[in-house]
Formats: structure tokens, C-alpha cells, sequence
């Protein structure tokens, strides 16, 4: 069976939760083949086996650590004429798509990004994509070369499927515009305790309804109930009530859950851009005319400060 590349997202040998989607869709156009580079790469395997990895390719040098994305491609590049894929695969993270974008050109392929699904066709593989903020889905395919796509987070379940995950060493040779941007410092990101927003298997939002940044507490509590991320809208970052780092939209992060619960969000496109393709969507507003009930799932016309509290408190209890 042809084999597909699928790079491999971890930290220190940590495998992230988007790479073992990539594999559940790798399993249904050919035989997975990961790629794992950086420190801690051999300890990848495991997991990688345990999810349909047949073949598990490594490399570490400290180019992957001192220096920004082109030593990834370098590495993908190798192991793609190597291996003669009829795909590569890469989760569809801000560096993802930039490794992607930069493979592509290297091969003379076309690249897909943002995929949500991802099946064999007659003529290779096809992609479907939401496109205009999530107004169209449309299917695609790549007619010149390898095919490259990108995959959003959530958008196939992580499922078990043993494989014999050989790990086989990757000759890496750098090109010259490997050492090109040099990483000087690194600071570590405060933990929250709370999943990653564009993992997230549920997030909670909260926009300009919450009325302040101290009032995000609430929004704050259902997350934590549930065991999900917190988000927020536009509105909500730009007047200063939470970091952009949580915004969810067009001019910030795409999120694609299970559940999304939107809390004092009107719905304007610009936030829905982000999150419409949630597998279900919760809305608490208390206009009743608010663009949000246009595409949600299920409604609740009422004051968040009300409504939220005791959503919480029953989470809670149930869980108890």
C-alpha cells in the first residue's frame, strides 16, 4: 500500500493531540509514515505506533531548536524523497502551514490548507475545506506533484489502530537557509491549567455581553467545568478584557470543538469566521435578535450573568 508522511507536532517527545488526528486520516489513503524531529523525537514512537504508525522516521540536531522552521522542511523534504509519499500531512498550526507552504514550493506541489476531512479519490486524495468563513464547503484536490495539506485540530477522532511504528533513522542534510533566523531567548508560556484554545475539544467564548475583564471569572468557571478552553471575542480583547491570545475569529485563532459555547456574542462574521465549524454550537444572549441564533444549535435567550452561573453549578453537580 502507498505510504502517506505525517509530520509529526510534539514537545520533548510529547506527541500533541493534532498529530494523532493525522493519522486516523493518514489510515484512509495509505500506510502512515511519521516524521519526528527535534529533541526527544525517538520517544515519539510508542504513541505513534499505538495509532496506525508503520514507520516512525527520526531526526535531532540542534538546528530544530536554534533555528525557526526552515531546518523542519529540510527534514521533510528528506524524508519526502525518501519515501515517495502520495501524500504529506501537517497539522494546520501557524508554523504548520508555513512548513507546508515552503515543502510544496521545494517539490512543486500544490498545498491544500485548513482541510476538515480528508478521503481517497481515483486521482488522489481529496480535501474538503469550509471556505468564506465556513459559508461554503468546498472539495479539492492537488493535480501537480504530491499532494501537501494542512488539517485542522479536531477534525477527525483520535482512534487506535497498532502498527509496527519501526523507528528508522532520517539523514538530514541543512540547507543553506536553514540558519538564516537564529531563536535568541525563550520565555515559557504561563500555564492555565486548561487545554490549548485550537485543540480544544470544547470552548467556552465570552464577548462584549461579559461587560469587563473581571467579569470573565464567570465565563471562566463554566470552562473549567467542563474541562475546556476559554475564549473570546473581538470586541472582548480589543477593549482589553482578555489577551488576543484567546481571540477567536478572523483576525484570530480558528477553533473547531466539539462543543463551542458562545456567551454575550453577537455573532458578527468576523467571529463566526472562527468558530462555525464546530460540531456543536451553544449560544446565551439575551437578544433574542442577536446574528449568533442564525447558526447555533441550540439557543438561550437570556443574561448570561444568570444563565452561566447556574449552567456551571449543574455541570458541577452532575459531575459530583
Amino acid at each position: 500500500m502507498a505510504e502517506v508522511l505525517v509530520y509529526v507536532d510534539h514537545v520533548d517527545g510529547a506527541v500533541r493531540k493534532p498529530t494523532l488526528e493525522l493519522l486516523t486520516l493518514a489510515r484512509r489513503i495509505g500506510e502512515p509514515v511519521a516524521v519526528a524531529v527535534g529533541g526527544g523525537a525517538a520517544g515519539t514512537a510508542g504513541v505513534l505506533a499505538e495509532h496506525g504508525a508503520v514507520r516512525v522516521l527520526t531526526a535531532e540536531a540542534p538546528e530544530f531548536a536554534d533555528y525557526l522552521v526552515v531546518p523542519k522542511v529540510d527534514a521533510l523534504q528528506a524524508a519526502h524523497d525518501a519515501v515517495s509519499p502520495v501524500a504529506v500531512l501537517v497539522p494546520s498550526s501557524a508554523e504548520g502551514k508555513e512548513i507546508a507552504a515552503r515543502l510544496a514550493v521545494r517539490i512543486g506541489s500544490g498545498v491544500i490548507t485548513d482541510a476538515v476531512d480528508l478521503e481517497a479519490g481515483e486521482q488522489g486524495p481529496v480535501a474538503t475545506q469550509s471556505a468564506f468563513a465556513a459559508s461554503f464547503t468546498t472539495r479539492s484536490r492537488v493535480s501537480r506533484g504530491t499532494p501537501v495539506i494542512t488539517v485542522k485540530p479536531n477534525s477527525a477522532p483520535v482512534e487506535a489502530a497498532p502498527a509496527a511504528g519501526a523507528v528508522e533513522a532520517l539523514a538530514v542534510s541543512f540547507s543553506a537557509q536553514a540558519t538564516g533566523t537564529k531563536v535568541l531567548s525563550r520565555t515559557p508560556r504561563e500555564s492555565t491549567g486548561r487545554p490549548e484554545l485550537t485543540e480544544a475539544a470544547i470552548v467556552v467564548s465570552g464577548g462584549r455581553g461579559v461587560n469587563g475583564a473581571e467579569n470573565f471569572a464567570v465565563i471562566e468557571a463554566l470552562a473549567d467545568s467542563l474541562g475546556a478552553a476559554v475564549g473570546a471575542s473581538r470586541a472582548a480583547v480589543d477593549a482589553g478584557w482578555y489577551p488576543h491570545s484567546s481571540q477567536v475569529g478572523q483576525t484570530g485563532k480558528s477553533v473547531s470543538p466539539q462543543l463551542y459555547i458562545a456567551s454575550g456574542i453577537s455573532g458578527a462574521i468576523q467571529h463566526r469566521a472562527g468558530m462555525q465549524t464546530s460540531k456543536t454550537i451553544v449560544a446565551i444572549n439575551k437578544d433574542a435578535e442577536a446574528p449568533i441564533f442564525d447558526l447555533v444549535d441550540y439557543g438561550v435567550v437570556g443574561d448570561l450573568f444568570q444563565v452561566v452561573p447556574q449552567l456551571t453549578e449543574e455541570v458541577n453537580a452532575r459531575k459530583g
